[in-house]
């Protein structure tokens, strides 16, 4: 304790201007982390202004100083000090291509202030993917001043309003929530489906309500264009019906498809199909005591048990389609397929069943800033790009909602993503036993 508490004054030291002014060489080495004593990094895996200068450590105290501030107060007043739990591989996490958004100051009341990755600056730094994420690291710390650290315990006070952005591994949800709270977030960005289950997504929502803390979902298709337009278009139409139609690139071969299965062990429903049904209980009033029925279309739909890397065997659906009616009228349908493309798509059909209408995602409006996004980023995930800007609208609203307090206008609440996990695990073994 007393050891974090002379971080913090050397810290507070550093960050005013009237101090940095004032003392020169003697007294600049008199509070120096080698003279200081008790002082230590804030952690011992984290990319720190200190191990930058360690080449340097005869530097007078205003370097280091000037350093430490670029990195850790680097939210200015009106921006929420962000926190990244969870980055993943350069190219491949989720975590990282909002990073990458954040850095490229694409959400303007965004400061991705810290990166907490236990995985890559652990255990796996020298694994798969671990020499590409050090060196990402290493020049992202260099051109933003972003901090790099193993552990959420490892953050110190924060000096804005702060927000995590929780991406990590489903199962490492309900324990990042708690670590979070703990670490002063105002608000928390949950990526979905939240957790593993119904039971513990109930009891992160209560954990954070007596904390005062609100969390938001990154249901991004609940902020998409073609979401919108599509729901416009079909209050146009007498006994209209609506198809969200979600896909994935997966090769259709038994190695691919089992690798993603073992990869989303949580099932199709609660992972890539989870937007979807974030949709009809937003928009649709689905909830699983409102449902009438559930149908499987078995000509379109197919599920396999496959074995994953690890030999394991997984059942899951590699491509689904049903259509939900609620017992307050309402009728609405699916579609998922793992090997469909890159695009997602809505479609309208009348009361006949003829389509009436199809807007696709991303519109010829989006295209070119896909295409840049390929040619800028040409190994990273194909989704990544067809998403983007609802990536963005929905961190910059949570930002702005952890500085202001003005609602996070149509970002699905942790309410929300309850009754979704619901829905999914009410779904799932319903339509297996229809395709058997």
């Amino acid at each position: 304790n007393k050891g974090k508490r002379r971080e913090t004054q050397y810290l507070d030291l550093a960050r005013s201007s009237t101090w940095h002014k004032s003392h020169k060489t003697s007294k600049e080495k008199s509070i120096s982390p080698q003279s200081t004593p008790g002082f230590r990094p804030f952690s011992v895996t984290m990319f720190s202004a200190f191990s930058h200068l360690s080449r340097h450590h005869q530097s007078s105290a205003p370097r280091v100083a000037s350093a430490i501030g670029r990195r850790f107060f680097a939210a200015k007043a009106g921006q929420s000090e962000v926190v990244l739990v969870g980055c993943g591989a350069p190219n491949r996490g989720m975590g990282w291509y909002h990073a990458v958004q954040m850095l490229e100051g694409r959400c303007p009341s965004a400061s991705l202030d810290y990166v907490v990755e236990p995985w890559f600056l652990g255990a796996g730094s020298t694994g798969p993917g671990g020499p590409e994420f050090g060196q990402w690291a290493k020049e992202t710390t260099s051109a933003h001043g972003t901090s790099f650290l193993s552990s959420v315990a490892d953050l110190p006070a924060p000096k804005e309003p702060r927000c995590a952005l929780i991406s990590g591994r489903t199962a490492d949800n309900p324990r990042l929530l708690t670590e979070c709270i703990a670490a002063d977030c105002k608000t928390i960005y949950l990526e979905k489906p939240g957790a593993p289950t119904v039971k513990e997504l109930q009891q992160m929502k209560e954990e954070a309500e007596k904390a005062g803390v609100a969390v938001l979902m990154g249901y991004n298709k609940n902020v998409c264009k073609y979401v919108r337009k599509t729901r416009e278009f079909a209050e146009t139409v007498p006994g209209s019906h609506v198809t969200f139609v979600s896909n994935n690139a997966y090769e259709n071969t038994p190695e691919s498809l089992g690798e993603c299965f073992e990869r989303n062990a949580e099932g199709m429903l609660k992972n890539m199909a989870i937007h979807e049904l974030a949709l009809l209980v937003s928009f649709y009033d689905v909830t699983v005591e409102n449902i009438e029925s559930v149908t499987a279309d078995k000509e379109f739909s197919s599920m396999q048990t496959l074995p994953g890397p690890s030999g394991k065997e997984f059942t899951d659906f590699d491509k689904i389609k049903f259509t939900i009616k609620t017992k307050t009228g309402k009728e609405v349908s699916v579609a998922a397929d793992r090997c469909g493309g890159t695009d997602s798509y809505a479609t309208v059909t009348d009361a006949n069943g003829e389509e009436v209408f199809r807007y696709w995602m991303p519109d010829e409006e989006d295209k070119k800033t896909v295409q840049e996004l390929q040619a800028k980023y040409p190994t990273a995930m194909p989704y990544f790009f067809t998403q983007d800007p609802d990536y963005v609208t929905v961190k910059e609203r949570v930002a702005r909602h952890t500085v202001t307090g003005e609602e996070a206008e149509g970002v699905a609440t942790i309410a929300i993503a309850v009754e979704t996990l619901r829905v999914a695990e009410y779904l799932t073994p319903v339509l297996m036993e229809q395709l058997k």
